[in-house]
């Protein structure tokens, strides 16, 4: 059973499938969903940690009229989370599926962040008749891949005073011909400190961000002829709000820092749709939307980070710790 992984240019998370979904539904349908949620959850986690990061480069809100433009790009990183990379399956758990060494006793195997290899499996009838092996699909880690990357342009206005309005975009763009992504979210971020008469001679700036990032994606593999049936198609959808509190220097002319403590928290939908003709194994059927696999997290966040200002081009980096953490890395223009 082999996977593809879906990495795309700026913004980019991983859906996983099983190259033969003849082997993901030979132990029926509640076994193949089972599987898909224990497998998929890690990744689905680390990608909605990856696209809620990047809200912010300071605490100083703009004034009405100032603006600025980013492309930003994030990095989280799961190399030395083995705990994500692996699930305990124990065959007593599910109908149908079992190891082939030693059946009936539970091990780890790999999540699509993973890096298990050669775990063999089986799916017997009752009366002993038929009997189909084959392999678990392995991860991320195994092909060399060891964070989840995303990246957006995002906009920031100033308005009233100590009010900023923020944006993110990443118009749906088609990927090999079968595989769609886009990302839309927004923002607002108020800073505290304006509303205080000494204002302007107060070395930081304390502000609150809100924001909001929904992230879509669809990749059609009906003409793969993977297995026999019509419209197949993984559609995913992410959702993730970020809670913040931040702090930054304001005084310092080329370089000031920043940091914030948040809450990240968001869900993730990844449905497998069409029909799928199951034409070996002891359930042969039609199977039609077979399963969703969905998956919460959320969690506390800290960052620390610079940002450096030459005129009207800025470049931050901030590195971001959490359950899956991120580097961040900006490059801006604005005016004000």
């Amino acid at each position: 059973m082999k996977k593809i992984v879906l990495l795309v240019a700026l913004a980019m998370v991983t859906f996983s499938k099983a190259q033969d979904l003849n082997d993901l539904f030979v132990a029926g349908v509640n076994d193949a969903e089972r599987f898909a949620n224990s497998y998929l959850a890690p990744v689905s986690e680390a990608t909605i940690y990856s696209i809620s990061n990047g809200w912010y480069n300071t605490a100083d809100a703009k004034p009405l009229g100032g603006f600025e433009i980013s492309i930003i790009g994030n990095m989280t990183g799961f190399k030395n989370k083995d705990d994500k990379k692996a699930f305990v399956l124990d065959p007593n758990d599910y109908e149908n599926l079992d190891f082939v060494n030693n059946p009936g006793v539970a091990r780890p195997v790999s999540t699509a962040l993973g890096d298990i290899q050669g775990i063999s499996v089986f799916v017997e009838d009752g009366n002993g008749l038929f009997r189909e092996e084959f392999e678990l699909p392995s991860g991320l880690a195994s092909e060399d891949f060891n964070f989840i990357p995303s990246g957006y342009i995002q906009g920031s206005v100033g308005l009233v005073k100590g009010l900023e309005v923020k944006a993110r975009f990443l118009p749906k763009i088609k990927f090999d011909d079968d595989a769609k992504i886009g990302l839309f979210g927004a923002g607002i971020q108020y800073d505290f400190t304006k509303l205080l008469p000494a204002d302007k001679l107060l070395p930081v700036a304390i502000s609150a961000v809100i924001g909001y990032t929904g992230l879509t994606g669809e990749y059609d593999f009906t003409d793969s002829e993977v297995i026999d049936g019509s419209d197949q198609r993984i559609d995913a959808s992410f959702k993730t709000w970020n809670f913040s509190a931040v702090v930054s220097t304001r005084k310092i002319p080329v370089i000031n820092f920043y940091g914030g403590l948040g809450y990240i928290t968001g869900k993730s939908d990844i449905d497998l749709l069409g029909t799928y003709n199951v034409t070996s194994g002891p359930f042969q059927t039609t199977y039609t939307d077979p399963f969703s696999v969905s998956k919460k997290a959320s969690g506390v966040t800290a960052n620390l980070g610079t940002k450096i200002k030459l005129g009207f081009f800025r470049l931050n980096a901030d590195y971001n710790f959490s359950e899956f953490s991120t580097f961040t890395f900006g490059i801006n223009f604005g005016f004000r």
